[in-house]
């Protein structure tokens, strides 16, 4: 059974639901799935790690719609707070009984790239997901991933079973040499594989873009969001199956329902301004690190140079100090240590394809992050 062809080209993201103090407002949710229900929308996207979602969409949706009436994806995140297979094959019986679904429409295994592939591999987790298959418990079995072109092309060699793959894409990372957008993209066409498209926002960072982009944008529609941009940009693209935004409220969601519900793709206007709006994110002048960790391999305080950098630069376009920080406390380098702990040896210099002033740099880091 092939992927289906009735699935809109807006999906509804469940990772950032609306909330009352630390709860989820299940009423608003519920309110938010009648309106992208209503507006012909059936996809809906959640997952396992996503604390309280699953529970809320079987109230808010499970329990509210026939079955038959949308598509539900949920995902294994068999790298989290799993000590042995058994652990990771639970939670897909875990997201079946907080659901209430009884099956899922598309299953992905969870955020592959870099160390977290080798979990789903060492336990054999594709295999196993073929016999969910079987069974009728997942319809359509994928993956999503944060992984480089490279990683993603042999991920897709080595599994040609997998369906589709789910992919952060925007054009702010498109050209990005550490998100890898337009190569990841590619990589999927070569494979042939329909993608789902993951944070078209950044996270919301689009929808607040740096001034001189917010400033190309209204002035070619003055009408339309700034966060709309990127979601159309996003699904524009061939060979997308669907665009997920995490919706947080009943506003976020009108909108959203405005430019979608009638859309057939961007004009050779919009697809300029776009463009334009490119050209000024990229001028905005940012430390050139390509996240390539040289700097890495040869620091002998085992610094989180390349993270630092990435906070840096996040600060610098969005001026969100909260989530630029928040890159420095990522898994990727939650082990290594602060640019406060820089010697000022320079040996990071000396192994930089880019020539960065790294030392300087960090000093910066030290200053936004650590003061």
């Amino acid at each position: 059974m092939g992927i289906p062809n009735d699935i809109k080209k807006l999906g509804f993201g469940l990772m950032r639901l609306p909330k009352v103090g630390e709860d989820i407002d299940i009423e608003q949710t519920k309110v938010m799935v009648d309106k992208f229900l209503a507006a012909g929308f059936n996809y809906f996207d959640t997952a396992w790690a996503y604390a309280g979602s699953e529970d809320a969409i079987r109230q808010a949706l499970v329990e509210r719609y026939p079955r038959e009436s949308y598509y539900l994806a949920t995902k294994n995140a068999a790298w989290i707070k799993c000590e042995t297979r058994e652990d990771a094959v639970e939670q897909l019986e875990t997201s079946l009984k907080q659901t209430g679904a009884g099956y899922f429409d598309f299953y992905l295994l969870h955020n592959l790239g870099q160390t977290r592939t080798e979990v789903f591999e060492k336990w054999d987790l594709w295999a196993w997901g073929l016999e969910m298959k079987e069974k009728g418990l997942i319809k359509h079995l994928g993956f999503s991933a944060h992984a480089t072109a490279d990683e993603l092309d042999a991920i897709l060699t080595a599994h040609p079973e997998a369906e589709f793959v789910q992919l952060q894409i925007n054009y702010a990372d498109w050209d990005s040499e550490s998100i890898q957008s337009r190569k990841c993209y590619e990589v999927a066409r070569k494979h042939g594989k329909p993608v789902i498209i993951m944070e078209p926002v950044k996270g919301g960072l689009l929808a607040t873009p740096p001034e001189s982009v917010q400033k190309i944008l209204k002035a070619a529609e003055p009408e339309s969001s700034v966060a709309s941009w990127a979601v159309r940009y996003a699904a524009d693209l061939e060979g997308v199956l669907t665009v997920l935004s995490g919706m947080s409220s009943v506003e976020q969601m009108e909108d959203n329902l405005s430019y979608m519900k009638d859309f057939t793709g961007l004009t050779a206007a919009q697809r300029q301004t776009l463009a334009e709006a490119q050209k000024a994110l990229a001028a905005i002048p940012l430390i050139p690190c390509t996240s390539c960790d040289y700097c890495a391999k040869v620091c002998p305080m085992d610094i989180k140079i390349s993270a630092s950098f990435s906070a840096l630069n996040m600060l610098t376009l969005y001026g969100n100090h909260e989530r630029a920080k928040a890159t420095l406390n990522g898994p990727r380098v939650k082990d290594k240590q602060p640019a406060s702990a820089c010697i000022g040896c320079g040996a990071c210099e000396g192994a930089c394809p880019q020539h960065i002033s790294i030392r300087e740099e960090l000093k910066k880091a030290v200053a936004a992050f650590e003061g």
